[in-house]
C-alpha cells in the first residue's frame, strides 16, 4: 500500500524515517518536502560529475574516483550532455522494517531532460541516499544544490523475514556520496 502524507509524517516524527523532515511542500525554486503521496528530497552541495578525462572504465566491481570530478560548495552544477552526476540527499533516512521507498524523478527536471533512475530504499536501510542524475540531452543541464531533486514514494507491507539491516547490506549507514562497491 502506498503511504499518504499523514502516514509519512507519523513515521518521520515517531520513527525518524526522514531527518530533517519538512512537513509541507515548500515551493521556493524547485519544491521540496511532504506531498500527498510522497516526499520531495533535496540534494546537498557536493557533486561527482562523470568524466572520461583519465580514460577510466566504469566497473561496478572496482569503481574508481577517477571516473568523476568532484565539485563542492557550489549553488549549482552543470551536468554535461549525455553524462551523469551523483549527489547525496540532505535528508537522512531510517527505513522501518515494513516500509520501502522508491525514488523517481521530479517533473521539473524530467521536463528538461534530466532523469533520476529509480532507486529503492529497502526496509531496514538507513543513511543518506546517493542520487543519480542522467542528462539525456545534447545540452548541459543545471542541477541546484539544497533544492528539490527527486521524489520518493513510500510503500508499506508485512514485515519481511530478512531486512536490509539483518543482512548487513554494504550501503548501510552511508553518509555523503558513496560510490558503487562490491562486497
Amino acid at each position: 500500500m502506498i503511504l499518504n502524507d499523514k502516514q509519512i509524517k507519523k513515521l518521520a516524527e515517531k520513527e525518524e524515517m526522514i531527518s530533517p523532515f519538512v512537513s509541507e511542500s515548500i515551493s521556493k525554486g524547485i519544491s521540496h518536502g511532504l506531498n500527498s503521496f510522497g516526499y520531495d528530497l533535496r540534494c546537498g552541495s557536493e557533486f561527482k560529475i562523470f568524466t572520461n578525462i583519465k580514460g577510466a572504465t566504469a566497473d561496478p566491481k572496482n569503481f574508481s574516483e577517477d571516473n568523476f570530478i568532484t565539485i563542492k560548495g557550489e549553488d549549482s552544477v552543470l551536468i554535461p550532455p549525455n553524462s551523469f552526476a551523483l549527489a547525496s540527499s540532505l535528508e537522512y533516512f531510517k527505513m522501518p522494517r515494513n516500509v520501502t521507498g522508491l525514488v523517481t524523478a521530479k517533473s521539473t527536471y524530467a521536463r528538461c531532460g534530466l532523469g533520476t533512475p529509480p532507486t529503492v530504499l529497502e526496509a531496514g536501510w538507513h543513511g543518506n541516499l546517493v542520487l543519480e542524475f542522467s542528462n539525456h540531452t545534447s545540452n548541459s543541464i543545471k542541477l541546484y544544490a539544497n533544492s528539490g531533486a527527486a521524489q520518493i514514494l513510500f510503500f508499506s507491507g508485512d514485515q519481511p523475514e530478512v531486512s536490509y539491516s539483518d543482512r548487513k547490506g554494504k550501503y548501510q549507514g552511508q553518509v555523503g556520496i558513496t560510490l558503487a562497491k562490491s562486497k
